[in-house]
C-alpha cells in the first residue's frame, strides 16, 4: 500500500529553492513546451485527426500491434504536455536531493521513466478497452444508434470520481511533494525507479478518470488537452485546489445527465464516441 503523506507546505507554497530552475529542469520545461508546440501545430495545420486514437482504431488498416506503436507514441506526447507541468514541484525537489548521488541525471530519467512508465500501461488498458467499445458500438445495434451513451457515462465516472476517497488521498500525495520525498526518498537507481513509479501510481488514482474523458474526446485534441490540464494543474498545486475538486465533480455529472437526456448537449468536440 502507499504511505499516507502527512499535511505539510502545499506545491503552490514551497520554499523558494523549488522555484529554482536548474539545468534539468529547465530542459524538462523545454521538452513540455515542444510537445505543447507539436499538438498546437497539428492543431493549426488541420491534422489534429491523426493524434486521434479513433483515426487509428476506425481508419487504419494496420494490425494491432502496429495501432498500439502509433497511439503510445501519440500518447507519449500527451503524457509529457498535461502531466509533466504538475509534476514539476516534486522534480525540482528530487534534483535538488539527488545532486550528491553518482549520475544524478540518471537517477532523474530513472525517476521520470518509471512516471511514464505507469501512465503509458494506462495507456496500453484504455486501448484496448476503447477497441473494446467500438467493437461493441459496431455489433449492438441499440447502442450504434445512440453512441452518445457512451461519452454520457464517461462524463458520469469523471464526475463521480471527484467525490471518492481515492482522488482525496492521491491529491494530497500530489499537492504535498516535499512530505512525499521525505517519506519515500532513497538514494539509487532501484529507488528512484521505486519513487517515480509511486507518485505515478498517485498521479494516476488522481487523474485516470479525467484522462477518461480525453479518450472521450479523442486523443490529440488541443482544446481538450489544454482544458483538463489546467483543471489537473490547478487541483494539484493551487492552495484552493480542493475546493476546485467538486465544482469540477458537479460540472461532470451535470453535463453527464444532459448529455444522456439529448445528445445535443453533446458537443461536436466530444463526437459522440468513446
Amino acid at each position: 500500500m502507499l504511505g499516507k503523506p502527512s499535511e505539510v507546505e502545499p506545491a503552490s507554497r514551497l520554499p523558494a529553492l523549488s522555484n529554482v530552475f536548474n539545468n534539468d529542469v529547465a530542459i524538462l520545461c523545454g521538452v513540455i513546451l515542444v510537445a505543447w508546440v507539436l499538438t498546437l501545430l497539428a492543431a493549426a495545420t488541420g491534422q489534429e485527426h491523426l493524434l486521434h486514437h479513433n483515426a487509428l482504431i476506425k481508419h487504419h488498416p494496420l494490425p494491432f500491434p502496429l495501432k498500439l506503436l502509433l497511439f503510445l507514441a501519440t500518447w507519449q506526447v500527451m503524457t509529457t504536455a498535461m502531466m509533466l507541468p504538475s509534476t514539476l514541484p516534486l522534480v525540482r525537489l528530487f534534483v535538488r536531493a539527488s545532486r550528491e548521488q553518482p549520475q544524478p541525471r540518471l537517477v532523474l530519467l530513472t525517476f521520470l521513466g518509471a512516471y511514464i512508465a505507469v501512465w503509458t500501461g494506462f495507456a496500453i488498458v484504455a486501448f484496448v478497452g476503447d477497441m473494446g467499445l467500438h467493437w461493441l458500438l459496431y455489433h449492438w445495434f441499440w447502442l450504434h444508434q445512440h453512441p452518445w451513451i457512451i461519452a454520457g457515462f464517461t462524463l458520469l465516472l469523471a464526475g463521480g470520481f471527484q467525490f471518492s476517497g481515492l482522488k482525496e488521498q492521491c491529491l494530497k500525495a500530489c499537492r504535498h511533494p516535499l512530505s512525499f520525498l521525505t517519506h519515500h526518498y532513497q538514494r539509487g537507481l532501484q529507488a528512484a525507479w521505486n519513487l517515480g513509479t509511486r507518485h505515478g501510481l498517485y498521479c494516476l488514482g488522481c487523474c485516470w478518470a479525467l484522462m477518461l474523458v480525453m479518450f472521450a474526446v479523442g486523443v490529440g485534441h488541443f482544446t481538450w488537452m489544454v482544458v483538463l490540464t489546467a483543471v489537473m494543474t490547478l487541483e494539484r498545486t493551487w492552495k484552493r485546489g480542493r475546493e476546485l475538486v467538486p465544482v469540477i465533480g458537479v460540472a461532470f455529472l451535470v453535463w453527464g445527465v444532459l448529455v444522456l437526456l439529448h445528445p445535443n448537449w453533446l458537443p461536436d468536440l466530444l463526437g459522440g464516441h468513446a
